[in-house]
């Protein structure tokens, strides 16, 4: 896949990133691909693009946005104090599914993950996703916790 292009997102990207967000079951009914966005989303860019643990990592192809994650890097004391990365909010743009567009991203995050020194890479997918969690389990990612989550909003 030498034509793809790895990026860090830009403010300017937000419109495009959030309405992959909410293009699936599940986004449709918790974000707002609205113009203007929110103001929430800029204020979450803007945090993620200031800290240095974070990557807000974007795709292109023929110079359209077609996948996107976010790899945070988390040191630890646990695992000798291993740094682990946690990928979150993986899409590819419906345009682009089918052409192995996600598998590509996903080993390049992880050879991000290799070079930031984490010795982890985790990531979480909603039970309803079967065909995420099959997708992942191809890439060698494990079922080897269960995931807990307490929404405070």
């Amino acid at each position: 896949m030498s034509d793809l292009i790895y990026r860090r997102a830009v403010a300017a990207d937000l419109p495009t990133l959030v309405a992959m967000l909410a293009d699936d079951v599940l986004g449709r009914t918790r974000e707002r691909a609205e113009d203007p966005l929110p103001e929430p989303y800029r204020a979450g860019f803007a945090a993620i693009d200031a800290d240095p643990n974070q990557l807000l990592l974007v795709v292109e192809r023929a110079g359209a946005i077609a996948g996107m994650l976010q790899l945070t890097c988390i040191p630890g004391i646990s695992h000798l104090g291993s740094w682990r990365c946690q990928i979150e909010g993986v899409r590819v743009a419906a345009a682009a599914r089918g052409h192995g567009i996600g598998q590509a991203m996903l080993r390049h995050a992880i050879g991000i993950a290799r070079d930031r020194g984490c010795s982890i890479v985790q990531l979480t997918t909603n039970k309803a996703r079967a065909d995420a969690k099959r997708f992942y389990e191809q890439l060698g990612f494990e079922p080897a916790h269960e995931g807990m989550k307490l929404t405070l909003s």
